[in-house]
């Protein structure tokens, strides 16, 4: 089940509830009983690997991140 992360305005706290995503719009009550609060954006992180025959290549000359692909000055 998903977690989401809230914030309560009245007194500031930050909280997660876990809930149906069918349900992640749904009003959330703060652990301090305050109904005022905002669904906070969360960040998803995503990892993983570069497949073998990727790895065996090396590195690549060019592109990629901002100073190798040529953005910048």
């Amino acid at each position: 089940m998903p977690r989401y992360e809230y914030r309560c305005r009245p007194c500031g706290t930050t909280f997660e509830l876990s809930r149906p995503m069918a349900e992640s719009d749904a009003p959330a009550r703060c652990p301090a009983g305050h109904e005022d609060t905002v669904k906070l954006l969360s960040t998803v992180a995503v990892g993983g690997s570069a497949s073998p025959s990727a790895a065996a290549a090396g590195p690549s000359a060019g592109g990629g991140g901002c100073c190798g692909g040529g953005c910048c000055g």
